[in-house]
C-alpha cells in the first residue's frame, strides 16, 4: 500500500516506520528539511528501551514529489489541519482514505471541509513517541490504536485501514462510535496536558499533591459535563482513568509539556480551549479548563 505521512514529527515518523518495516510503500512529508535530509541520507533511528534500529524511509518537504496515496496519515498539530487537510486532497488517490489520529478535537471537521466526508477516518493512538533530533525518535510507549469511519459508514474501510496498521505491528481495532473514542482520548488531554505544561512536571508528578490533583479532576469533570450536554457518551471514571494514565506515563512529559519546553505553539485550542468554545455555546461554565487555556495561551504567545 502507498502510505503517506503528513507530519513527519515524533508521531508521524514513528508510525511511518512501523508501516515501512511492515512492506508499505512510505513518505513522510514535513516542513522541517533538516529532519527530511537525515531521514534520506541515513534513515529514520528509532530508539526503543535502549535498543536503536535505523529504519530506510523517503522524506520530502516537496509536494511535487509525492505520488498518489492510498492511504494518507495526518500527523501535524491541530492549528496546521486545514493546511494539511489541502495537501491529503491533493495526494489522495480517488478510492484512498485519509485518518488523522491526530490530539484535540476539530481536526476531522477541519479535513471534511476540503475532503469528502465519507474518505475519512479518526481516531486514537496510545503509542508514544518522543523527537530526539533530525532523523531520531524514541518510541516512548506502546498502546491499542482505535479507529472509525467519521461518517459512521463505509465500516469495510475502517477494518481494512485497522488490518494494515496491525499487521504493521500498530495493534489497532474498529470502533462503531469513533466519536466517543476521540472525546474519551481528549479527556485524559484535558486533565494532564495544560497542568503538566504549566507546571514543567512529568505526568507522574500530577498526582503528587492534592491541589494539582484537583485542577485536573474538576478540568475533567467539567468537560465530561460539556459531553454529555451534547450528547457524547463518555466513560464514568473518567477521572479515575486520567489518574491511571497520568501514573502509567509517569516519566513522560505530555506532548504539550514538551511543545512548551522547545517554546512551540501548543494545541491549546483543541483541547482545554475546545471545552471553553462548546461550554460557552452551551452555556455551562468550565472556569477552571478556561484558567488553563488563557495562561498556557498566553505563555505562548510571549515565547
Amino acid at each position: 500500500m502507498k502510505i503517506t505521512i503528513v507530519g513527519a514529527g515524533a508521531m508521524g515518523s514513528l508510525f511511518g516506520a512501523l508501516l515501512a518495516e511492515g512492506g508499505h510503500e512510505v513518505r513522510l512529508l514535513d516542513i522541517w528539511q533538516e529532519h527530511v535530509d537525515a531521514v534520506n541520507e541515513k534513515g529514520l533511528s528509532v530508539e526503543r528501551e535502549g535498543k536503536i534500529r535505523s529504519v530506510v524511509l523517503q522524506a520530502s518537504t516537496d509536494l511535487r514529489e509525492v505520488g498518489k496515496a492510498d492511504l494518507v496519515i495526518v500527523f501535524v498539530k491541530s492549528s496546521q489541519t486545514e493546511k494539511a487537510a489541502e495537501t491529503a486532497r491533493s495526494v489522495l488517490h480517488k478510492d484512498g482514505w485519509v485518518l488523522t489520529l491526530q490530539n484535540g478535537m476539530g481536526n476531522a471537521e477541519a479535513i471534511a471541509r476540503v475532503v469528502p466526508a465519507s474518505r475519512i477516518l479518526a481516531g486514537t493512538t496510545s503509542h508514544g513517541a518522543t523527537m530526539l533530533g533530525p532523523g531520531m525518535i524514541r518510541h516512548a510507549g506502546v498502546g491499542p490504536t482505535v479507529i472509525g469511519a467519521w461518517t459512521g459508514e463505509e465500516p469495510s474501510g475502517a477494518q481494512e485501514m485497522a488490518e494494515c496498521l496491525s499487521r504493521a505491528g500498530i495493534e489497532t481495532v474498529v470502533a462503531d462510535d469513533v466519536r466517543s473514542v476521540i472525546w474519551n482520548k481528549l479527556l485524559v488531554n484535558v486533565g494532564i496536558n495544560a497542568v503538566t505544561a504549566l507546571t514543567g512536571i512529568r505526568n507522574g508528578q500530577l498526582l503528587d499533591l492534592e491541589p494539582t490533583r484537583w485542577i485536573s479532576r474538576t478540568a475533567v469533570e467539567e468537560a465530561m459535563a460539556v459531553a454529555r450536554k451534547l450528547g457524547v457518551r463518555v466513560r464514568d471514571d473518567a477521572v479515575s482513568h486520567v489518574f491511571q494514565i497520568a501514573e502509567a506515563t509517569a516519566p513522560n512529559r505530555s506532548s504539550m509539556g514538551q511543545d512548551v519546553d522547545h517554546k512551540r505553539r501548543t494545541e491549546i485550542g483543541a483541547i482545554n480551549g475546545y471545552i471553553v468554545m462548546e461550554g460557552a455555546k452551551l452555556g455551562l461554565a468550565v472556569p477552571v479548563n478556561r484558567t488553563l487555556a488563557g495562561l498556557v495561551e498566553t505563555m505562548q504567545e510571549h515565547f
